[in-house]
This record gives structure tokens, C-alpha cells and sequence, in this order.
């Protein structure tokens, strides 16, 4: 069995692996016990996350949005409050799957459910469906700006503006 801390490793290392697939710059706080484990730089914005290892039970991925630590007195909880972070990401084991979640959308809140199936009872109101929330879904696709596309003939070539940015003055070379 897992401890708080390997599962917290594995959730950081497989959420920072996510977010550098899609290009997205990360960086780490040289100590720890700070509010938030990494910072994503997503459309030059900087964005204070804190990462999450998130259980699988059926169809519901459960996010804890809570820090918890033992003391003398039992176990502290404590919520994140506006102002400590910009969002969660949360990797679920189960489905090798990361998800990200800023923070205004569930400020206040102690847990959310992401779904991945339909609800027994037919409910689809006010569902947090987890294919919503998936990286790719939330933070896009960055980087290269040219997708290779494929002639009818099997040569491929580069479709998109070459440099980047040139479309406004694409009419100059012709």
C-alpha cells in the first residue's frame, strides 16, 4: 500500500509528464509545505497549482480539495482558500488520466466528482463530466504551430504559416 507522500510523488510526476506533452512550461518550488506543488506558464500567465491524487470509485473520479496532515490533536483538514491557488490538477491512477480544474470554478469546495459514466438515475444536471476537465480539454494543445498533413500521393507537407505569425503578410511574397 501506497503512503500519502509516494502517492503525492507519482501524482506530480505523472501530471508535470501531462503538462509538458501539450507544452506547457513547469516549474517547481525549491522547498516544500507551500500551498501549491508546481507552476504552470499557460498563455504567459503564471498559474500556482496544487496537485492531487485522485481515486477512482465506478464511474467517479472523487478530488479532494484539502490539505490533511496528522498533528498530536488527530488529523488536521485544511481547505484552499481564493488567493493560495490557481487550480487543481489531479491524476487518477486507475485511468492514468490527468485532469485540471481552476480554482474559481469550485472555490469553496471540500470535494469534487468528476464523471466519467452516466448517472444511475438519469441525472444530468450540474455533472462535472470528466472529459471536461482533461488536459487536453482544459489547457489545449501548444506548441508547434504547423500540422503535417498527408497528400493524396503519401508525401507529406507542411500545412499553416511559416514563420509563425506570417499569415497578415502572406499576400507580400506572392
Amino acid at each position: 500500500m501506497l503512503t500519502s507522500d509516494q502517492k503525492g510523488n507519482i501524482a506530480e510526476t505523472a501530471i508535470t509528464a501531462a503538462a509538458a506533452k501539450l507544452g506547457i512550461d513547469v516549474y517547481r518550488p525549491v522547498g516544500e509545505g507551500g500551498r501549491y506543488d508546481m507552476i504552470f506558464e499557460v498563455d504567459a500567465k503564471l498559474l500556482r497549482v496544487q496537485c492531487k491524487w485522485a481515486p477512482r470509485h465506478g464511474d467517479v473520479i472523487v478530488l479532494r480539495c484539502y490539505s490533511s496532515r496528522r498533528s498530536r490533536d488527530g488529523l488536521l483538514r485544511k481547505r484552499y482558500v481564493a488567493g493560495e491557488i490557481d487550480a487543481f490538477a489531479a491524476y487518477c491512477p486507475e485511468n492514468d488520466g490527468c485532469y485540471f480544474l481552476r480554482y474559481e470554478l469550485f472555490d469553496g469546495r471540500t470535494q469534487v466528482n468528476l464523471r466519467l459514466g452516466p448517472c444511475r438515475n438519469s441525472q444530468n444536471a450540474k455533472i462535472h463530466w470528466a472529459k471536461e476537465y482533461e488536459f487536453a480539454a482544459t489547457l489545449g494543445r501548444r506548441g508547434a504551430i504547423a500540422q503535417l498533413g498527408e497528400r493524396l500521393h503519401g508525401m507529406q507537407e507542411v500545412a499553416g504559416s511559416s514563420p509563425a505569425g506570417s499569415t497578415d503578410q502572406l499576400h507580400l511574397l506572392r
